[in-house]
C-alpha cells in the first residue's frame, strides 16, 4: 500500500495544501498521513487555531490520519523540525513515502544540496563565513556554493530549505522513506494571493485583522466551515498579543545565565537577549532590540517562546504517536501501527501506560496547551487540561 507522509503546520490549511494532496492521490497515493505541529509552530508563534481544529480541516480536505508533532520539534530550527517530523513518520511503520512542497520542484538538485550539507567539513566552512557577521542562512548558502555553484541558490527559498532538511533527516534513518517533491503553487511563502491560492501567512493576517469573510472565502470550503465554528466559539484567531505581558513577566524573572540554554548556536546571543529584556516592555521591542543581520526575527521569536514555555531540547525521537484525527482508512492504518508495536496514543488516559519519557512529555505538552489557550479571544474557553479531555476526531 502506497502511504504518503506529509510534515505540516496547516496554519491554517489553504487551497495549495489541498491541491498537493490531490496531486499525490493522482500519482497513486492510497493514503496520506500527516505529522502536524501542535499548538506552536516553527517560526516561534502560536498557531492561529488549535491543533484539534487544524487536524479536522486536514482530514476533511484529503488526509486520512493526522499525528501531532510535539512542541520540542514543532517550535525549533528547520533541522530539528525536519528530523522530528521524519522520525515520527518513520516510526509509524506504515508510511512508505515522504512528500513535501518546494519552490524548485527539482528533487535531484535538492538531494545534491543535502549531500553537501551533510559533509563532515561543512559546519567548519559555514563557521568561516559566519565570522564575517552574516546570518546562518547566508553563511550556509555561501558554503554550499563552493561545491554547487549557482545551484546553491535553491537555499534561498524557505520550502526548498525545509525540503533539503527532510532529505538530510531521511539519510540518517536505517530504513529511509522514498522522497517526492511537489512544486509549490500559488502565492509565495509570505505572499498574498496568486493563482487563486492565498498563503497561510496572508490568511493569518486577514483573520487577525478581523477580515474574517475575506479569509474564509480564500480557504477550502470544508476548512472554512471548521474555522467559522472556531471563530464563533471564541477559540480563534489565537494571537500571541493577548499573552504579551505574561511572556514579558516570565522573561523578566530570568537571569542572564538562564537564557544560555536557549541560545542554540552558543554564539553569545543570550547576552544580547538578556539586555534587550531589561530595556524593553513588550515581546516585539525585545526582538527588535536583539535583532541583528545575523540573528533573524524567527530565531528570536523561538527563543522567546522557548523561554516562556521552559522548553527542553528535543529528544532523539518523539516517544509516542499521538492521534489527532482519522477517517476510516486512517483507522485501518492505526490498527496496523498498533499491531506492529508502534507507541500509538489514541486516548490521553493511555499515556500513563507508556510511562517514562512519553508520560513526562505528554504532561509538559498538556501544560503548554493550557498556556496556548490563554490566547483565545474568549477567555472562558481557556480552560485547563484540554489535552487530557480531548479524544481524536474519527470521521
Amino acid at each position: 500500500m502506497k502511504v504518503v507522509g506529509i510534515i505540516c503546520e496547516y496554519n491554517p490549511l489553504h487551497v495549495g495544501h489541498v491541491r498537493m494532496m490531490q496531486q499525490l492521490r493522482a500519482d497513486g497515493a492510497e493514503a496520506i498521513v500527516c505529522a502536524m505541529s501542535g499548538s506552536f509552530v516553527q517560526r516561534g508563534e502560536l498557531a492561529v487555531v488549535n491543533k484539534f481544529a487544524r487536524s479536522e480541516m486536514a482530514v476533511r480536505c484529503g488526509a486520512n490520519l493526522v499525528l501531532e508533532l510535539p512542541t520540542p520539534w514543532s517550535c525549533a530550527t528547520a533541522e530539528t523540525f525536519a528530523r522530528g517530523g521524519v522520525r515520527l513518520l518513520v516510526d509509524t511503520g506504515v508510511v512508505t513515502e515522504l512528500a513535501f512542497g518546494s519552490e524548485c520542484g527539482d528533487l535531484a538538485a535538492m538531494q545534491a544540496a543535502a549531500q553537501i550539507l551533510r559533509a563532515p567539513d561543512f559546519p567548519e566552512r559555514v563557521r568561516n563565513y559566519l565570522s564575517g557577521g552574516v546570518t546562518y542562512a547566508a553563511a550556509r548558502q555561501m558554503a554550499a556554493a563552493e561545491k554547487l555553484g549557482e545551484k546553491a541558490n535553491i537555499l534561498t527559498e524557505p520550502n526548498n530549505i525545509l525540503g533539503i532538511e527532510y532529505l538530510k533527516a531521511l539519510a540518517e534513518e536505517e530504513n529511509p522513506l522514498c522522497a517526492v517533491t511537489v512544486r509549490r503553487m500559488g502565492a509565495a511563502h509570505d505572499g498574498g494571493v496568486a493563482e487563486g491560492i492565498a498563503s497561510a501567512s496572508y490568511l493569518r493576517q486577514l483573520l487577525r485583522a478581523g477580515q474574517t469573510e475575506a479569509a474564509l472565502a480564500l480557504m477550502p470550503p470544508e476548512a472554512a466551515q471548521v474555522m467559522r465554528r472556531e471563530l464563533a466559539a471564541g477559540r480563534a484567531p489565537v494571537d500571541a498579543a493577548a499573552l504579551d505581558r505574561a511572556m514579558v513577566c516570565r522573561l523578566r524573572q530570568m537571569t542572564e545565565e538562564d537564557f544560555l540554554r536557549y541560545d542554540g548556536g552558543n554564539e553569545g546571543l543570550y547576552h544580547r537577549f538578556y539586555r534587550a529584556v531589561r530595556q524593553a516592555s513588550s515581546v516585539e521591542e525585545i526582538c527588535c532590540l536583539a535583532k541583528t543581520r545575523r540573528y533573524p526575527l524567527a530565531r528570536l521569536r523561538r527563543m522567546v517562546l522557548a523561554a516562556w514555555l521552559n522548553l527542553e531540547p528535543a529528544p532523539e525521537r518523539p516517544p509516542y504517536l499521538r492521534v489527532l484525527a482519522a477517517n476510516e482508512t486512517g483507522r485501518r492504518l492505526l490498527h496496523q501501527m498498533k499491531k506492529s508495536g508502534a507507541r500509538v496514543l489514541t486516548k490521553p488516559a493511555d499515556v500513563r501506560a507508556l510511562g517514562g519519557e512519553a508520560a513526562a512529555l505528554f504532561e509538559k505538552e498538556s501544560r503548554r496547551t493550557d498556556l496556548y489557550t490563554m490566547g483565545y479571544p474568549k477567555v472562558t474557553e481557556s480552560v485547563c487540561d484540554a489535552d487530557w479531555r480531548a479524544t481524536p476526531l474519527m470521521l
